[in-house]
């Protein structure tokens, strides 16, 4: 038999930053995001040996352990370990040795939520094999759990969430990593408009999103006023763009990319430089109405906002600093895993 799964990235499109600790145990937070039609894929292949093979096809990394109580986290294919260890001691010792196979649509580092997506789709391959009773919550949690506090990764709660769920969503989140999912009821025709008229723009940049992280929990824990602030805006922003989309203002959208843009860079230093300043402001030259830059920030995907037919010369506009636009579309299904 052979176990697959996978699960949508998702783009953040107000309200980023505030599911991190410690500002959403103190204050709440709040992000609205929608998954989209690039994801991370896992397989898990049954073997006749005592073995566990894993290979990250896209990274051209490839590792061989014995079947043991747990693999050791040295910094290579972390995330499928994390999730191994897990599932050996929540479920005891596994039946089989298997060989993992992972790639995502997306580099690492991209702001996509790649890293918590995979995880995500690599715990969803388990469960298909082990037949775990999982709802929506528990494997979102679950992946939480594993990337956040076993293998200390720094980041948020939402892109668990998101590549779980699925679809369009605004979530809110509360001390003792309360989280509420609530799925948004968004007409077809205001998607279609959404997705028509908001270009996905790949830097073609990376970066290590947890130092921008620590700096930015490090400025809560430091009461840095601004940076607080700043939240605080991001979390309006948040119930902004619900509205928005619910009542079908579309071209409203821009302006609150926008208006989120400008606090995000408050939050921390690092969240953008003077590359994606340039870009951001040639975006707005060409015709864009707002935008901003996907997931903790310093690289990674960039989204402009173009009303009416205004994307064709903003595209135009971005060709100068060598990034690629990525075309997708708004996906309705999170998770999903099947034998064969």
């Amino acid at each position: 038999m052979i176990y697959r799964s996978k699960a949508p990235l998702r783009i953040g499109l107000a309200g980023g930053g505030t599911d991190v600790s410690p500002y959403c145990d103190l204050y709440g937070g709040a992000i609205l995001n929608a998954t989209i039609s690039l994801y991370a894929y896992a397989t898990i292949e049954l073997l006749k040996v005592r073995e566990v093979i894993i290979e990250a096809i896209d990274r051209n990394e490839v590792a061989t352990y014995s079947l043991a109580d747990s693999l050791p986290i040295d910094g290579h294919l972390d995330l499928a370990k994390g999730v191994y260890n897990r599932i050996v001691a929540d479920h005891g010792p596994l039946p089989s040795g298997f060989k993992l196979t992972t790639y995502v649509d997306a580099p690492a580092g991209s702001g996509l939520g790649t890293s918590s997506t995979l995880t995500v789709a690599i715990l969803g391959a388990f469960a298909e094999w082990l037949r775990l009773p999982l709802g929506d919550y528990d494997m979102a949690h679950m992946a939480y759990e594993v990337e956040r506090l076993e293998l200390r990764m720094a980041g948020g709660k939402q892109d668990q969430y998101a590549a779980t769920f699925g679809g369009v969503n605004f979530m809110e989140f509360y001390s003792d990593d309360k989280v509420i999912v609530n799925p948004l009821r968004i007409k077809p025709k205001y998607l279609y408009e959404l997705e028509n008229n908001l270009l996905l723009y790949f830097t073609a940049t990376s970066r290590l999103s947890s130092t921008i992280i620590e700096a930015q929990s490090k400025n809560v824990v430091d009461k840095n006023q601004q940076s607080i602030e700043a939240m605080h805006q991001l979390k309006e922003q948040s119930r902004m763009m619900k509205e928005a989309m619910l009542r079908g203002h579309v071209d409203e959208i821009g302006p609150i990319l926008d208006f989120g843009f400008r606090y995000k860079k408050q939050m921390a230093s690092g969240i953008s430089n003077s590359m994606m300043d340039e870009m951001y402001e040639s975006a707005l030259a060409a015709g864009a109405t707002g935008g901003k830059i996907s997931g903790a920030g310093g690289g990674g995907f960039m989204m402009f906002y173009c009303p009416a037919n205004t994307s064709y010369k903003v595209r135009e506009a971005l060709t100068q600093f060598g990034g690629v636009l990525r075309p997708y579309q708004f996906t309705e299904r999170g998770l999903f895993a099947w034998s064969i």
